[in-house]
């Protein structure tokens, strides 16, 4: 395994990181406890999950996944092997199940508490907001469109303050964000600097050969910043793995299971630019996936890969990856292709 430390801390975390959305929906309790066993197994000591998993969110399976892994906390009496992350959910009419109140200082402390309970844990290391509350485009929404009218009033000030008592309090380390842009780290980190509030440490947003779009204005400010990537859905919700090309839909693969989610990395030009990955991998003797984690692998401003699988086959596979080594001719080849086909899946 190959290691980093979560930037500004002396917090050592395993650039592979894993992810766990799918414990109590796709995957049970007792595949959920294989997959840590073997990760931390091999090396992998940072997890991230959050309130909201597993997904799809719904009401009945509500923080299901932060359960698991406090059941399996309990069961190995080893929370001090691993670095945790999980996240309070924003607003919205997909989490008006878990409450319609943000980042308020009330939310906020819900939440965490919550958390800390299903987790069995007295602590979490990295505590992250999972998406805005302000009206502004992520998720897929390419470009932002702004509306005069949105009700959100600026609180990142109220927000680090209430983090910053949850830090003095020992229940959390440190801080990161998530589907976040420029301008919120932005004020996130004025904000900080500012009135000597906790700094922003990580900042989890989509990153893979389909959706480079973290390479614009956000990688300046990380690398300038010091404020590490968590890739989220580094192989496109499974799109990377080839697993789709030429029109297959495997029984029981997220978008068999869930089509809806199947929109925003299954479009044609996403399908092209993925075949065209695939022959790249194919030519240089490798698989698709392990070319497309290995890239993210690489980037300077990474802090962690978070990989999820649902089988262990997938899961040997993408924690192996972090032992390959791209070339320059591959990298070439695989920037031709973002030339050509940039972003399909945003």
């Amino acid at each position: 395994m190959k290691y980093t430390k979560i930037p500004g801390t002396d917090i050592k975390v395993s650039k592979i990181c894993l992810g766990t959305m799918t414990w109590g929906n796709q995957n049970t309790q007792d595949e959920g406890f294989e997959q840590m066993d073997y990760a931390l197994d091999q090396g992998v000591n940072f997890f991230d999950t959050a309130e909201l998993y597993p997904v799809p969110a719904n009401a009945e399976t509500y923080a299901e996944t932060e359960r698991i892994i406090g059941n399996w906390f309990e069961a190995r009496d080893n929370r001090d092997k691993v670095i945790l992350a999980t996240k309070i959910c924003g607003p919205g009419a997909y989490t008006a199940h878990v409450r319609t109140t943000g980042f308020s200082t009330h939310a906020l402390k819900e939440a965490l508490d919550n958390s800390l309970k299903g987790l069995k844990t007295d602590y979490i290391d990295l505590y992250q907001l999972h998406w805005p509350e302000r009206q502004t485009n992520f998720f897929g929404q390419r470009d932002y469109k702004h509306n005069p009218n949105d009700p959100w009033e600026d609180n990142f000030n109220e927000v680090l303050q209430t983090l910053d008592g949850f830090v003095k309090e020992g229940k959390i380390r440190e801080v990161g964000i998530s589907n976040e842009n420029a301008w919120g780290v932005m004020r996130y980190l004025e904000e900080s600097k500012t009135n000597n509030l906790p700094r922003v440490r990580t900042i989890q947003n989509p990153y893979s050969l389909l959706n480079r779009t973290f390479e614009g204005d956000l990688a300046e400010l990380s690398l300038r910043e010091d404020i590490g990537l968590l890739a989220y859905s580094p192989l496109a919700s499974g799109s990377l793995s080839g697993k789709y090309i030429g029109g297959q839909l495997p029984k029981n693969s997220r978008f068999d299971l869930f089509p809806r989610f199947a929109g925003r990395y299954n479009s044609a030009q996403a399908l092209e630019a993925t075949e065209k990955y695939s022959e790249i991998a194919k030519a240089h003797g490798l698989t698709l996936t392990q070319m497309a984690l290995a890239f993210i692998n690489q980037q300077p401003f990474l802090t962690g890969n978070i990989i999820g699988a649902t089988t262990m086959e997938q899961l040997k596979e993408n924690i192996g990856s972090i032992d390959i080594e791209l070339s320059d001719e591959v990298i070439a080849q695989i920037n031709e292709v973002h030339g050509a086909i940039p972003n399909p899946a945003p």
